[in-house]
């Protein structure tokens, strides 16, 4: 079991996440990306706090490193004051005997922009660890569908115009990559762009085949695929040193992109004949059009560095991409899965 630690705000927090003022005359939130307060009173040292500390600290997925999924702080209700109101994500503990049953609650831009306040309610303690516990995937996409949808909004205003163009005249398609990715190379039917650090290092990658059945979107043929690509694309210092999947540390399953059915891929990359890797998600959807499956992918090379909010924020880039099909389509919604979609079922 992991240590059970709670970050309390102090005055150094409180000076960092003092907020500007918006455009819009509001309030500006506060705080960095991934970064959480929970506004509990004592049952925030008890079993059922200690549930949902459990489920906001756990490790995020397909990383090389154990990462948390947030940065957790907390405060009293009586604390709960004008500033800390500002900051981006809230969790609010609501036990009252008033309810019947576990249930969220959630309120958008309530004190600031962009800002997102989920309630969690429960009748007692024991059914609000049961619920937490039972619902963790639900609150963890719920807050990393919002930092995502954030992160699409920045890329929309400051995304490599260059790259985008590069893009389109290769596939045909539209999407929205950092401006820092300022190195490209293309091959046939592939392209990839790159901040070319060497630490912190992020990259993109798209590439495009045939599509011929349904079975192309299984990770057997994924992994063939991409060991495939990568190897005739991306190779490494010398001779017989390139870029492969690992295998058993990457797991795929279908997601909704645009309202329509998508693989997301997510796991470790390596260089054989070398030391480096890291992890890296993908994409890939059916180009009805043309009849081709795209594979969009990002990737990090970050070594002895933590990699979550890298990652995190190239992923974004990935929820970006319009196919060919979709450019002519008046309302295709840009972006993650509404972050309240399971939250109101």
């Amino acid at each position: 079991m992991k240590k059970y630690v709670i970050i309390y705000l102090n005055m150094l927090l409180v000076a960092f996440v003092v907020a500007s003022c918006s455009l819009k005359g509001g309030p500006t939130s506060s705080g960095r990306a991934y970064e959480l307060l929970v506004v509990a009173d004592d049952v925030w040292e008890r079993p059922a706090g200690r549930a949902l500390y459990n489920v906001l600290d756990s490790d995020v997925p397909g990383l090389p490193q154990s990462e948390p999924s947030f940065r957790i702080m907390s405060t009293s209700p009586k604390n709960f004051d004008s500033t800390l109101k500002l900051v981006r994500n809230i969790i609010i503990v609501d036990i009252k005997n008033i309810y019947s049953k576990g249930s969220f609650k959630f309120a958008r831009d309530l004190y600031s922009s962009p800002q997102i306040i989920l309630t969690i309610q429960a009748p007692d303690e024991e059914v609000f660890e049961k619920f937490v516990t039972e619902n963790k995937q639900i609150i963890i996409d719920f807050f990393t569908r919002a930092e995502m949808n954030r992160q699409i909004v920045t890329l929309e205003k400051k995304h490599n115009s260059f790259i985008s163009q590069r893009v389109d005249s290769l596939f045909g398609c539209k999407i929205w990559i950092p401006r820092e990715l300022g190195r490209y190379k293309t091959g046939i039917d592939f392209f990839w762009a790159s901040t070319d650090r060497g630490a912190a290092d992020q990259n993109f990658v798209m590439y495009s085949y045939p599509y011929t059945d349904k079975n192309t979107f299984t990770k057997e043929f994924f992994v063939h695929k991409r060991d495939s690509v990568m190897k005739a694309n991306i190779p490494g210092y010398k001779e017989g040193v390139y870029m492969a999947t690992d295998t058993l540390l990457t797991d795929v399953k279908p997601i909704s992109v645009h309202k329509k059915y998508a693989m997301e891929a997510r796991g470790l990359w390596r260089m054989e004949g070398d030391f480096m890797g890291g992890p890296f998600v993908s994409h890939s959807r059916v180009d009805e059009v043309n009849q081709r499956v795209i594979t969009a992918e990002v990737f990090i090379y970050s070594p002895e560095k933590m990699k979550r909010n890298l990652l995190r924020q190239m992923e974004a880039s990935l929820y970006t991409l319009q196919l060919p099909g979709e450019l002519q389509e008046k309302e295709i919604p840009l972006g993650v899965i509404k972050e309240t979609e399971q939250i109101k079922k």
